[in-house]
């Protein structure tokens, strides 16, 4: 990868920190996935996975990096396999996510010039996703363990980026940061497909706002800006 490929990887992980939730979009198709994505995108999201064990989910990719250009980060997440990493970017997820560490996958990812935060769980996993090439590493399932864990690694890992998936939801998003997350990923307890599929979008629309906050709030609290003077 090239200096200018160097940079647009950096610029996403600067993106998805910045953001601190990605919201992940997993067995909504059509018009429900148009629908929560909206409600999303209203309560300030700017991060989206899709999963590609959805229906259609390159389509779903193709469509929402495109609609949303310049407003939201479209992403794939599950994604197990080299050929399915570079089908995703093909479609134009400017991110993957992975549920394990896979090298093959991750060198994918650099060929392609888009970042993989891979899911490990253990410390072991976790170096070997990041000496592999992965700038944020996906702490998966970060809810089985909790927050106490996340501290507990950050003690010989402070440079390791680390970016809690699977169990984690309004509950827990607060002790999450306060542990040390570099962002979080939330998937049904922010997009509740239920609530989709009979029209309450104000439940998606206030969860969002209410994580959107609360990262607003965490990062602001790491990196305080400098007085006068």
């Amino acid at each position: 990868m090239g200096g200018d490929g160097r940079a647009a990887v950096g610029g996403v992980v600067e993106r998805i920190v910045e953001a601190g939730i990605i919201a992940i979009l997993r067995g909504l198709a059509g018009r429900d996935l148009e629908r929560a994505v909206d409600a999303l995108l209203q309560g300030g999201i700017e991060v989206l996975e899709v999963a590609l064990n959805t229906p259609r989910a390159l389509e779903a990719v193709s469509s929402l990096s495109r609609n949303l250009a310049g407003r939201a980060l479209v992403g794939a997440g599950t994604v197990l396999t080299a050929e399915e990493a570079c089908a995703a970017v093909r479609a134009g997820a400017a991110f993957l996510l992975t549920p394990h560490v896979d090298e093959a996958v991750i060198q994918a990812g650099q060929r392609e010039g888009v970042p993989v935060l891979a899911g490990a769980l253990t410390p072991t996993e976790i170096v070997r996703a990041y000496r592999a090439g992965s700038p944020l590493v996906k702490l998966f399932p970060a809810g089985s363990l909790g927050p106490r864990y996340l501290a507990l690694l950050r003690g010989p890992l402070p440079q390791i980026p680390l970016v809690p998936v699977g169990g984690v939801d309004e509950t827990n998003a607060a002790a999450f940061f306060e542990a040390g997350a570099a962002a979080l990923g939330i998937g049904g307890s922010l997009v509740d497909r239920a609530a989709v599929r009979e029209g309450r979008l104000e439940v998606l629309r206030e969860k969002a706002r209410r994580l959107t906050a609360l990262a607003a709030e965490k990062r602001a609290l790491r990196c305080p800006r400098g007085g006068e003077g």
